[in-house]
């Protein structure tokens, strides 16, 4: 067997791969957050690799963005899945849901929207675990029987967005905007915030 096509090749080539798929995501993190209409150039040159690299793995600037909300969704549906949204009363669950929300905020500070139906595909896992936590909320009589799971839903994003779009403005710390969304939106649910 010749050396281009030993197994011992191809994990290496697998493995430059990897670091430079990792590269480019955290260049185009950093690069988009600055600037969202930063160009492909932009982002190759913050990762230090070639232009053309960059596109052999995101052949467009739409597939570059998806792969950032893909890997932003995974970060999130982890710690979710960590937080035990299951487990204990449910607007304990809500604050431990909103406090991983929040720190995406902080690592994905402001990047342009995912193209067409990515945006709503990525939420879907999302949208699934907090309307199952809505639910289970409901039924144990902490969380507003009569509003949908979609309507709470909606004022969680919005409400999320709009205590950033504070921060980013200057407006108001991380930590006051945090208590800020988090006070409004258990008051949105119809919870009682848990006791300290």
């Amino acid at each position: 067997m010749s050396e281009q096509t030993s197994p011992e090749r191809r994990r290496r080539v697998r493995a430059e791969a990897r670091r430079s798929i990792a590269a480019i995501l955290d260049a185009a993190i950093q690069v988009l957050g600055d600037r969202p209409q930063a160009t492909m150039e932009d982002v190759a040159t913050a990762a230090g690799l070639s232009r053309q690299t960059v596109y052999a793995h995101f052949p467009s600037r739409e597939a570059l963005i998806t792969a950032v909300y893909q890997r932003m969704t995974d970060e999130v549906l982890a710690a979710l899945d960590e937080a035990d949204l299951d487990q204990g009363p449910a607007a304990e669950a809500l604050l431990r849901l909103l406090r991983v929300s929040w720190g995406a905020f902080d690592r994905y500070p402001t990047l342009p929207p995912p193209p067409g139906a990515a945006d709503v595909e990525l939420h879907q896992p999302i949208f699934d675990r907090l309307t199952r936590l809505i639910r289970r909320g409901q039924r144990a009589g902490e969380f507003d029987p009569d509003a949908t799971p979609g309507w709470l839903f909606a004022a969680t994003i919005a409400l999320g967005h709009a205590g950033w779009a504070e921060v980013v403005a200057g407006r108001m710390s991380a930590a006051d905007a945090a208590a800020a969304v988090q006070a409004s939106i258990l008051r949105v649910y119809g919870a009682k915030p848990p006791a300290a």
